[in-house]
């Protein structure tokens, strides 16, 4: 029976020994095409250990989630930059200590336990890495993955405008802005062969305002609103 709850669950990093129970949860997440590869989740492993989470069900053992990130800096990439960019083909070869942003390359639960709270774990785990580390922020891309139903209505900027709004719901990016993550633009062509976002993607941020200072907010699209002047999370 399927847990109701995310009681039983925590958070730890990655270990090489969890790499065949992520690979079996990719096939569930991502039922068209397979993201991530074991060559990629063990260069993960050795380049950045402390970036790679998986959630646990200590009932079963099992891994019913998982997130993988590095570090990058910022000024040598550009908003429009797609996937590949920000992970060197999903490699994380271009892992740059010196760097101050923590780039989240991916985050997925079970779907069979997705809306118990995983995700909220997860994403704590994340910041908790990210003040650890004395980053200034975490940035990533959300795949609009709810824009294929709306392609023939609106661009992807108005779907992300909306879902700002709460006129839509968008399976990621409204469970990301719920995490205090802030729209910084729209990439067209971040994952071209994602059928469900049509390639799109929403630049996001969540600022440790505990380090940044204003100017570290800079660079956001203003259409899509004003930067937090505290956290919430």
């Amino acid at each position: 029976m399927t847990p109701t709850s995310s009681a039983s669950v925590f958070v730890r990093n990655t270990q090489a020994g969890d790499v065949d129970q992520i690979i079996d949860l990719c096939r569930r997440v991502y039922t068209t095409s397979m993201p991530w590869t074991e060559v990629q989740l063990h260069s993960h492993l050795s380049i950045f250990p402390q970036g790679q989470f998986v959630a646990i069900d200590s009932a079963d053992n099992k891994v019913v989630g998982m997130a993988s990130s590095l570090v990058v800096l910022w000024d040598d990439y550009e908003v429009n930059d797609n996937w590949r960019d920000f992970t060197d083909s999903g490699m994380f070869t271009n892992h740059d200590p010196e760097g101050h942003t923590l780039y989240g390359a991916e985050v997925m639960v079970d779907p069979t336990r997705q809306g118990k709270g995983i995700g909220k774990k997860i994403y704590a785990a994340r910041r908790e890495l990210t003040r650890s580390m004395g980053l200034l922020r975490i940035r990533a891309g959300a795949r609009l993955r709810g824009y294929g139903k709306f392609k023939q209505q609106m661009s992807p900027e108005d779907y992300v405008l909306k879902v700002i709004r709460r006129d839509i719901g968008d399976p990621t990016l409204s469970f990301q802005l719920k995490q205090g993550f802030r729209v910084l633009g729209v990439v067209r062509d971040y994952l071209h062969h994602d059928e469900e976002s049509m390639g799109h993607a929403a630049l996001i941020e969540w600022v440790n305002h505990q380090l940044a200072a204003r100017k570290d907010t800079y660079g956001r699209d203003p259409k899509f609103g004003k930067p937090r002047k505290k956290e919430d999370i």
